[in-house]
């Protein structure tokens, strides 16, 4: 939508919603639906093209206010992540609408599906361990659990551990940044033969600080053979799987039991909506005996639904194309897939220096990490409204002041 006919839409919305609230009394008390029944009121798949905003908004009368609030809040999300799954071609487990064990469901942040993830493997491995030695108290078996995750993991993955009540240790990552299989197992079998129980390992694929990849290819094998819980955070990178030349970094996919990204990332939809699947949905309904950690659920899967129609797989694609590809090449930049990382050829100190001159001009906004001791900055292209023009002002700007900067430390 242009601003005129968001606008206009904004308008019609108001009026759609003064309408429903002053003919309340003419509506329904609850539902008289069947369970199960949106799934046959709409397609198994989102469409390749845009759909008509009015055909749209006719469909919130057909097919969500016969459910009210419940059953459609959840039927929706159910649907939705099924969308969602096929347009990352997941395997068949991980969808509900299939003869598969799993499914989908929306978090409120990645943190939380992190979290999810470890406390269901952490039930999973107490019943498992249990139920073979059953002179073993739940106590002492918590007391010899352990997670695992990348020296490059975001801080969340810690911080699960933290409210997990269990131990975790941070894989050493290759020169590209990635745990790799060898490390992993060494660091098993180093943990087994102390007579620790490995659990829980969180693979990244797009760490925070440079968008690297675990090879989940060589990882996901190891878990399964030792019953260590497998869940892949793509929070930032997932949304490119949605196109077939990106869908290949996720390969070994078929090996997690859990996966997780942020359509509020980097696919349109508004914060929050953090989409996670599950191979087997008993293993997290068994240790919850419910999806999330709230009891409340927020209708979120109404906005995946109108961004998912609004723009169809081809339009999602092409703005996945525009902003992690043809955005991403200025001049002398290291570029992963959205994460442009740039170092100026000096100390530390000049990184540094560097940075605060930009914050300072107020004109871009960049954010740095530390990559094997060197000081990076990081510029992050994600808005739907960002084009060439803003990347190649952003790169003069960037070039001018370190420019200056080298000049003045000569």
């Amino acid at each position: 939508m242009d601003a005129a006919e968001f606008r206009r839409r904004g308008r019609e919305m108001v009026d759609y919603v003064a309408d429903y609230l002053e003919n309340i009394e003419e509506r329904p008390v609850s539902s008289d639906v069947e369970p199960g029944y949106l799934r046959s009121l709409i397609p198994t798949e989102a469409p390749l093209e845009p759909d008509n905003y009015d055909d749209i908004i006719k469909d919130v009368e057909r097919v969500i206010m016969p459910g009210a609030a419940s059953p459609a809040c959840t039927e929706l999300e159910t649907v939705m992540l099924d969308w969602l799954g096929k347009m990352l071609k997941l395997p068949d487990h991980f969808i509900a609408g299939t003869h598969g064990r799993g499914g989908g469901v929306i978090q409120g942040t990645a943190s939380e599906a992190t979290l999810m993830a470890l406390l269901a493997a952490r039930c999973k491995t107490l019943r498992r361990i249990r139920a073979a030695n059953s002179e073993l108290s739940e106590g002492e078996i918590r007391s010899k659990l352990v997670a695992y995750t990348s020296e490059q993991a975001h801080s969340s993955v810690e911080r699960a551990s933290l409210i997990g009540d269990v131990t975790m240790r941070m894989v050493p990552t290759d020169s590209t940044y990635a745990v790799r299989g060898s490390m992993l197992k060494k660091m098993l079998e180093e943990d087994k033969a102390a007579g620790l129980i490995p659990f829980y390992f969180c693979a990244t694929l797009g760490t925070t600080a440079s968008c690297a990849f675990d090879n989940i290819t060589e990882l996901g094998p190891i878990c399964n053979k030792e019953h260590v819980w497998m869940h892949i955070d793509a929070a930032y990178a997932g949304s490119a799987f949605i196109c077939p030349e990106f869908r290949p970094l996720l390969n070994g996919i078929e090996f997690a039991d859990s996966f997780n990204f942020n359509p509020h990332k980097w696919l349109l939809v508004n914060f929050d909506c953090s989409t996670m699947w599950v191979k087997k949905r008993e293993d997290i309904i068994g240790a919850f005996n419910h999806w999330q950690i709230p009891l409340g659920r927020r209708f979120r899967s109404l906005k995946m639904w109108f961004v998912f129609r609004s723009y169809g797989i081809q339009g999602l694609q092409a703005y996945i194309r525009k902003v992690g590809v043809q955005l991403n090449d200025p001049p002398c930049i290291f570029s992963l897939n959205g994460t442009v990382c740039n170092d100026l050829v000096g100390s530390n100190d000049l990184n540094q220096l560097l940075l605060k001159r930009i914050t300072n001009s107020r004109e871009i906004h960049l954010v740095p990490c530390q990559l094997s001791g060197v000081f990076v900055l990081r510029f992050a292209i994600c808005a739907r409204s960002t084009d060439s023009r803003h990347i190649q002002h952003a790169w003069r700007h960037i070039t001018q002041l370190s420019c200056e900067l080298l000049q003045e430390n000569h």
